[in-house]
């Protein structure tokens, strides 16, 4: 018999510095609970001047190699919307950074917030056929929109790390899942921009289709019926999202849920993703890992993703939870990692705004602010420097 496959360990990283978003809503004229409700969002993480999606990657996959080490991981997979070049992969930078061995394959892969689940699904499908490897992947991104607009509160900076295996500790993935691809503009972001250009209405329901059409798809490959799903952890852009994509399929279920009962099934999912913000494509995962660190026990419970990524792809899918999973979780880490951020006025969050603008990006040196155990130190003749912060 077949070994069962899915995420055996699962670790963020996230910015050095939070604003809560009643900051924002003082300079963009707003009442604070347009964010706090209306968008289900408290705060959101803000990058030093010397953190990137590199930095924040390879401190979240510390964290993993720390406990289990390195043995046994010959793929890293580094999952992006926030590129940093055009050609070299940003996991070829945390591969070092790391101090893994040379027979490790490395690849970036890009469809907006998708590409992590991607990730996840090849992984697997390299441990099925060796189950003595385990894969690597990274999904990390930092969401930057213009400042003085309606996106600017759904902003944040995060990533995940996560090893695929035989035999996981966390969520063993089972075999059925959909997916559904569509050409929408409702998202892009072009070479000549730093950030991204956003149809929030086109979105919203690019949003919703997708997944409708992922779990549709899901249905009809033999995955589980609605009702036979314990919890749904779903792409938060902002956490409310992740409310109007349930009560939808809800609706299509025919599972007859009334509001209150669709935000409780989804509240355990959020609490990382309230406090992070948009963390593009490690934003599901976040929802994950929120869940296991909850009160709730989840062995043997039957949890779903439903990833999407603008542009659009989505994938639906399912995993069972081990029996003994809480001994593979950092709750009281994380918390502390949060905790940890240092809060920053408008002032100080406009500035290191302002700062990753570079007028000359081919030659810069970065302030020494993070505290994170590694630092982008800038460019120099186009070439990125990564360092050690110690």
């Amino acid at each position: 018999m077949s070994p069962a496959i899915g995420i055996d360990d699962l670790a963020f990283a996230t910015g050095s510095f939070r604003i809560d978003l009643a900051v924002l809503a003082a300079r963009l004229g707003a009442d604070p609970a347009k964010y706090y409700r209306g968008l289900g969002q408290s705060e959101m993480s803000v990058v030093a001047e010397d953190e990137d999606v590199v930095t924040l990657g390879a401190a979240a996959a510390q964290q993993i190699l720390a406990r289990g080490g390195a043995d046994g991981v010959r793929t890293l997979m580094f999952a992006t919307e926030t590129g940093i070049d055009q050609s070299k992969s940003a996991g070829v930078y945390v591969h070092r950074l790391l101090g893994l061995g040379p027979n490790v394959r490395v690849v970036e892969l890009k469809q907006a917030c998708y590409s992590a689940t991607a990730a996840m699904q090849f992984a697997a499908a390299l441990v099925a056929r060796d189950p003595s490897e385990k894969v690597l992947v990274i999904a990390s991104d930092i969401a930057r929109y213009e400042l003085d607009t309606a996106a600017e509160p759904t902003q944040g900076a995060g990533a995940v790390a996560f090893t695929v295996t035989a035999n996981p500790a966390l969520l063993e993935l089972e075999p059925a899942n959909g997916v559904y691809t569509e050409d929408v503009m409702d998202f892009w972001r072009p070479n000549h921009s730093t950030t991204a250009i956003v149809d929030g209405k086109t979105s919203i329901t690019a949003y919703l289709d997708a997944v409708a059409g992922a779990f549709d798809d899901y249905l009809s490959r033999g995955g589980a019926p609605f009702d036979a799903i314990d919890w749904f952890c779903y792409h938060q852009p902002f956490t409310k999202m992740a409310v109007k994509a349930h009560r939808h399929l809800a609706d299509r279920a025919g599972s007859g849920a009334d509001p209150a009962a669709v935000a409780a099934r989804i509240e355990p999912t959020t609490g990382y993703n309230r406090r992070i913000g948009n963390s593009y494509t490690a934003s599901v995962y976040l929802a994950l890992l929120a869940l296991l660190d909850g009160a709730e026990d989840l062995a043997g419970k039957r949890v779903a993703i439903a990833s999407y990524g603008s542009g659009a792809v989505a994938e639906f899918l399912t995993g069972t939870v081990p029996a003994n999973y809480r001994t593979a979780l950092r709750a009281a880490e994380n918390e502390r990692r949060l905790a940890d951020r240092v809060p920053v006025d408008d002032a100080t969050y406009l500035a290191l705004q302002d700062a990753a603008r570079r007028r000359d990006p081919s030659n810069y040196e970065t302030a020494r602010q993070t505290p994170a155990p590694f630092r982008f130190g800038g460019v120099r003749d186009d070439q990125r420097i990564y360092e050690p912060t110690v």
